[in-house]
């Protein structure tokens, strides 16, 4: 079996070299680019299972970036950059990433957050790639929900490791804690904010009442509990 393949994205060599000689070292295989437009064409060819990226490209917007690898890639995507505000880090996780580390980093960081990335994302041996739950089919394989008329709305590779937590444990109570041993990424608000909008897009997604969901309930001050009934093919 290969080993893990890491695409790096940063505009800065020293940067390039540094992770790169960490992850080999790990035992990664990485990929380097300086441009987006160069590490776009790639993705084409293959599908790295993680993508560090910067935010201060020289020919791209980095948010706007994260976001597109979310919805169309099934790659983990962890930001790495040297803007370290709060709100920062709360948007980047939002438009979809799994992880936001700032600069500078501890080499050592990277590679741990990468592998609780990667534990993470493993899919649960009783599960498979598509789920059926109330008139509602989740494919796994390419990210998409489809209703019982046929029609399908994408959700990004971080929406879909909440719904897969769900729809792996329904009808039990899945508290934060939990979630963060499950998901990986650092604990805070930041993470407790991004786990609130992913749920809020899924349930949007779900077309939930907002008021009165009927799949996924909030227990004030426990957690929350998926209440549908779920077939895994």
């Amino acid at each position: 079996m290969n080993a893990p393949l890491v695409t790096i994205l940063d505009d800065e060599p020293a940067i390039r070299g540094i992770l790169t000689e960490a992850l080999e070292e790990a035992g990664f295989r990485t990929q380097c680019f300086g441009r987006a437009r160069e590490f776009e064409a790639a993705l084409k060819r293959v599908t790295p299972d993680v993508c560090l990226v910067d935010l201060s490209l020289p020919d791209t917007d980095g948010l706007a970036l994260v976001h597109r690898l979310a919805l169309e890639q099934g790659a983990k995507v962890i930001i790495i950059s040297g803007r370290a505000q709060v709100q920062d880090r709360v948007t980047g996780l939002e438009l979809g990433a799994d992880d936001y580390i700032t600069k500078p980093f501890d080499p050592a960081e990277v590679v741990a957050r990468i592998r609780a990335r990667l534990r993470g994302g493993k899919i649960a041996p009783q599960s498979g790639q598509t789920a059926r739950f109330n008139g509602w089919t989740a494919h796994f394989d390419r990210y998409m929900l489809e209703d019982e008329a046929g029609d399908e709305t994408p959700f990004s590779h971080a929406e879909g490791e909440v719904l897969r937590l769900f729809l792996d444990s329904p009808k039990r109570l899945i508290t934060r804690t939990q979630m963060q041993d499950s998901l990986g990424g650092g604990a805070g608000e930041s993470f407790d904010r991004a786990m609130d909008v992913r749920i809020s897009r899924l349930r949007t997604k779900l077309r939930e009442d907002p008021k009165n969901p009927r799949l996924i309930k909030t227990i004030y001050g426990a957690g929350y509990i998926f209440l549908g009934d779920v077939r895994w093919d």
